[in-house]
């Protein structure tokens, strides 16, 4: 049997991509050495950075690709590390164009991506919790999905997620968001140290806003979901002037104070002329263990008054919920909760039609 080239290789890796930027290692310029030696084939595939957190998936990936080929019986795959010029390249080529990019793709007024804001206008209610499930439900659809922690002062998605304590990957400038549950997230907690208190004005909130737009590599997105901070300051203000097409979900407690204070941030979100595109209650309810009968801890009618006072509709109702170690946040498939979110995701997704 005739030896497979060095052209059939590059073809089959072709169909292997950066599980960062979701672009092929060849076109990334990624294989840089192919060496065939009868039914053996060498391989050097270079990284961006030594000790990569995605090294054996890529080379499990390039293996597999290989030992696909006619009688290729053996595949020997080699790792290194970019120089710096080609990491310059490899950060032109994930943003299409020079490595100094004006603005981000997801700016502008054309952009197919779908941007939801989530909003309650009080602590203590969840949003953050419903905004990281929401995000996991619409990826479990096959969205493309990503997440800014907007709540620049009192940022928690990491920590819901379960991925605090990693570092996203900065080549050339261009940050590549932490990827877990099939979301990509960005959050200033990445970018800070430990326990230290994020202490800016106004200004700097609308700068770094547009940091996480501009050099961050989000890629192709269906939806965007954007955390909002508590309150209708700085940043909700910041956000409805950078996406002018943005949505906004509001998130209660079924509390009569919660309410009143969402009732709020629903009204300053039309005041700068942003759709409402429905109400989440959170906490709506405890389902006992035992008999299955709902205790209303927070009594009822919170996010119906919601809905009625901004003209809206009920997306749905998350019941009160023990997380499990493991899980940090999330609530794991077949749980009432995601099940919750799973039917709020599909109306959600009929609402802003993707």
């Amino acid at each position: 049997m005739a030896s497979v080239t060095r052209d059939q290789v590059l073809e089959v890796l072709k169909k292997v991509e950066d599980p960062e930027v979701h672009k092929s290692i060849v076109e990334m310029d990624m294989v840089k050495e192919v060496v065939i030696d009868g039914s053996v084939v060498s391989v050097e595939v270079l990284l961006t950075i030594s000790g990569c957190p995605l090294r054996n998936v890529i080379e499990d990936q390039v293996r597999q690709a290989l030992l696909g080929l006619p009688g290729i019986t053996e595949a020997r795959i080699s790792i290194g590390t970019m120089s710096d010029d080609e990491r310059k390249q490899f950060a032109s080529k994930i943003r299409g164009t020079a490595p100094e990019r004006p603005d981000s793709p997801l700016l502008d007024p054309d952009t197919p991506t779908q941007f939801i804001a989530v909003a309650s206008g009080k602590g203590g209610v969840g949003k953050s919790t419903v905004s990281a499930n929401l995000a996991v439900a619409l990826a479990r659809q096959g969205l493309r999905v990503g997440v800014m922690d907007a709540d620049i002062y009192g940022f928690s998605l990491p920590n819901i997620f379960g991925v605090q304590d990693i570092k996203p990957a900065v080549v050339e400038n261009v940050i590549m968001p932490v990827q877990t549950h099939g979301v990509k997230l960005v959050s200033m907690n990445f970018f800070v140290p430990a326990n230290r208190p994020v202490i800016w004005r106004g200004p700097m909130l609308g700068k770094m806003l547009r940091n996480f737009f501009q050099e961050v590599h989000w890629g192709d997105l269906d939806v965007m979901l954007l955390d909002l901070p508590p309150g209708t300051g700085d940043v909700a203000l910041d956000v409805h002037t950078l996406l002018p097409k943005s949505r906004e979900l509001i998130v209660t407690t079924p509390q009569q104070n919660a309410a009143d204070v969402a009732v709020r941030a629903g009204l300053m979100a039309q005041q700068t002329k942003h759709e409402i595109i429905g109400v989440i209650e959170n906490m709506a309810y405890f389902i006992c263990g035992h008999c299955g009968e709902r205790a209303y801890l927070f009594g009822q009618g919170g996010g119906e008054r919601v809905a009625g006072e901004l003209s809206t509709r009920m997306l749905g109702q998350i019941p009160l919920g023990v997380m499990t170690e493991g899980h940090g946040g999330i609530f794991p498939e077949g749980t009432v909760q995601a099940d919750a979110f799973s039917a709020i995701a599909r109306e959600l997704r009929v609402g802003v039609s993707v």
